[in-house]
């Protein structure tokens, strides 16, 4: 699907291999071994060793979806680079937990990892493989390389952009390293290859590193969104400094949040729109977004891995789940979030009541073929039902012309007999004419077989205060789609029936608030006040209904069905809810290139986390109000649809209620535990989540357990190196 050079070329160029001599240049014995000397021979082998560094975001080896891995000692779907940041960022908070029993992996919602956990290893060994190679990078292409190998003023200028996004890419490993490890090993290109143990760099130092990184980069990479897809610009950069120092007080103990200001409203001015859909952000052609700042790039040609938006999809597909809907052959059974993450969107879709037809596949039907509808007699939605099975039926239908047609059939056949009216007089002749109703509308049509009597009356519907039985004229309109009266419409708090041409002999309430709707029925009751968008499905019973929320926040993108609250038993992918957030599916409907790899890129910077960003920044510095007020609803107004109902007031806003609407936006988009550390939820007992520490109901968890221990092994092969306390 995406035909971008860049990532064309990512597994069509071999890795470079670091060589064991001194000196790089060093023509081998052997033709087949790669080396500097004959990989920079090619003018474009320059831009070509930087799509390998991109690469190593999002494949896990030198032959997709697998083969030829770049790390020994791990599996290579584990020990790609996303899916490690997503198990760190996402399986030991509230937003995620697995059902799988891959080895340790259930230690991380249990916030119990140790330093020999494998899959700490595996990002840990994927972050400090990316690193390197950029040092790499960088040390073959200085000034005194390029002078060596006669590289022309042209090039040069090139490749001092390709420079600058490899360090900014190494910026990026080093913050993950920071932010999950804090104290490391360091090494740049000025550390000479060979057999050494690196120094060990504590966080401030390391915050600073990355900060001066950037800084020193800003005027070198390409101006905001004028850079090939895919490829770190100005706004990347930007973007990672206001990261950086959002979090500069977990990091160094300092606050940097006028910094993190400044440079989100570097980002916010550069140009980028919020997705007028947020699903679209999520999608398979979600490369088309002006709202993506930086993504890692996939697609089933080019960057194919069992890591990445794969991962995120297929894992998180299960139940009763149809893996086609997503764009997949199949689901993995894994991932899904707990209730806690779920309870903050309110009514998931803004549902309030859910429609229920109750036993209407079940009562005896006729059968009502007529010019006014195409008719299949297979649709049985088209047809009227005896509810009492008394041969009496009854429902509703749509007539959409001046002029009707309409018999009645016993039998589901064209070729049956049917009756028809030949004196116009409400009564049902075998044989005879069609029966004719004039005028457009939604009609009630009744037959008693007992005594071949029929009524077809056009019927208004509204809906009704309770006791007062005042009318609150509610305009229903016909929804062919829905094949039901559909309407929105103001109410406040309280009790309601739904009427029809202001008779109350027509009133149909809900007894038992089941959503099936019976003539003289209890009142239905509603419990808020607001905009509500109102459906009657009326075409034969159990009529029933469905409420909505007017405005909704759409963000909540989960699948319930099959799906328990609850989270009894971790192994069973029914309990807890299913996220269905990213999908193989483009914005149109149509599946992505490939049932086994997503084309669907993952937008590791966007613009809705920098008005977040921006609006905490100005709280937490006492900053105006008004604009983080400002900033806020920029995000929220999308959420709710482009409506205002969701907007809050400059006197609402509170970091809860950030830290909150960042989980709305940006569940499973790794930002959770980062997140949660800043605000002082992660570990402690101020927020419990379902087994948080291992326990159902959730536990309080030990401050160490913010920052994630140097694998053991390291630990043992560097003496320079000491544990992070707790470990």
């Amino acid at each position: 699907m995406k035909k971008i050079k860049l990532y064309i070329l990512l597994i069509s160029f071999s890795l470079v291999h670091y060589s064991c001599f001194d000196d790089l240049n060093t023509v081998p014995l052997d033709p087949e071994i790669v080396t500097a000397s004959s990989v920079y021979e090619d003018p474009d082998a320059y831009k070509q060793v930087l799509a390998k560094l991109y690469a190593g975001l999002a494949l896990s080896g030198q032959q997709g979806p697998a083969g030829q891995s770049d790390i020994e000692g791990i599996d290579e779907g584990f020990g790609q680079y996303l899916r490690g940041y997503w198990y760190h960022q996402e399986l030991p908070t509230d937003e995620a937990l697995i059902a799988w029993n891959d080895q340790t992996i259930r230690d991380f919602h249990d916030l119990d990892w140790t330093s020999t956990d494998g899959f700490i290893f595996a990002f840990y060994s994927r972050i400090f493989y990316q690193i390197p190679l950029c040092n790499e990078y960088l040390r073959e292409t200085s000034d005194e390389k390029l002078d060596e190998r006669n590289v022309d003023q042209a090039l040069r200028a090139e490749i001092q952009t390709y420079r600058a996004e490899a360090r900014f890419l190494r910026a990026l490993s080093y913050w993950h390293a920071l932010d999950h490890f804090r104290n490391v090993p360091f090494v740049t290109e000025d550390d000479k290859v060979g057999s050494f143990f690196p120094e060990q760099i504590s966080g401030p130092e390391l915050f600073d590193y990355i900060e001066s990184e950037l800084l020193d980069i800003e005027d070198e990479l390409a101006a905001p969104r004028s850079n090939e897809y895919g490829r770190a610009d100005q706004a990347a950069a930007w973007t990672l400094l206001a990261k950086i120092y959002l979090n500069a007080e977990v990091y160094t103990g300092n606050a940097h949040y006028s910094e993190c200001l400044e440079y989100c409203q570097k980002v916010i001015n550069a140009g980028y729109t919020l997705e007028p859909e947020y699903q679209h952000l999520f999608l398979a052609d979600n490369h088309n977004s002006n709202e993506i700042i930086f993504p890692i790039v996939f697609d089933w040609v080019n960057a194919r891995t069992w890591g990445g938006t794969t991962f995120i999809i297929r894992a998180g597909i299960g139940g009763t789940m149809d893996p086609s809907a997503s764009g997949v052959i199949s689901g993995w059974g894994g991932t899904r979030c707990t209730q806690q993450l779920v309870d903050r969107f309110g009514e998931i879709g803004g549902l309030l009541v859910e429609a229920n037809r109750g036993n209407t596949s079940s009562y005896p039907k006729i059968y009502t073929p007529g010019s006014f509808q195409d008719f299949d007699y297979s649709d049985t939605d088209k047809a009227l039902s005896s509810i009492n099975r008394d041969d009496i039926y009854e429902g509703h239908k749509y007539f959409p012309d001046q002029e009707n047609l309409l018999r009645i059939s016993t039998i589901p056949s064209e070729n049956a007999p049917s009756f028809g009216d030949n004196q116009g007089d409400g009564i049902l002749d075998q044989f005879g004419s069609d029966i004719v109703v004039n005028g457009e509308g939604y009609y009630f049509i009744q037959v008693d077989l007992n005594t071949r009597a029929y009524i077809i009356e056009k019927r208004e519907w509204d809906i009704v205060s309770a006791g007062s039985f005042v009318s609150n004229k509610v305009n229903f309109v016909y929804d062919e789609t829905e094949n039901a009266l559909k309407a929105t419409v103001t109410l406040t708090e309280g009790e309601y029936y739904f009427v029809a041409n202001n008779d109350a002999e027509t009133a149909l309430g809900d007894t038992g608030a089941d959503a099936v709707l019976e003539y003289g029925g209890d009142p239905i009751v509603l419990d808020k006040s607001g905009e509500f968008e109102v459906l009657l499905y009326l075409n034969r019973p159990d009529y029933s209904y469905e409420i909505r929320l007017a405005s909704f926040d759409v963000r909540g993108l989960f699948y319930t069905d099959g799906q328990s609250r609850e989270i009894n038993d971790i192994t069973l992918f029914t309990d807890g809810i299913a996220v269905n957030k990213f999908k193989n599916v483009t914005s149109t409907g149509e599946a992505g290139s490939d049932g086994d790899h997503a084309d669907t890129d993952f937008p590791m910077f966007r613009l809705a986390d920098i008005y977040l960003m921006a609006s905490e920044a100005i709280l937490r510095s006492n900053g105006d109000l008004i604009l983080a007020t400002n900033y806020f609803n920029q995000v929220r107004t999308r959420a709710y649809g482009g409506s205002t109902g969701g907007n809050i007031s400059s006197a609402d806003l509170n970091l809860q209620l950030l830290i909150d609407e960042r989980a709305r936006e940006l569940y499973w988009e790794c930002h959770r535990r980062t997140d949660l550390i800043r605000f002082d939820q992660f570990t402690g007992s101020e927020y419990i989540w379902d087994w948080k520490g291992g326990i159902q109901e959730g536990t309080e968890v030990m401050p160490f357990r913010r920052v994630f221990p140097i694998p053991s092994s390291d630990i043992g092969a560097n003496p320079n190196l000491e544990q992070n306390e707790g470990y």
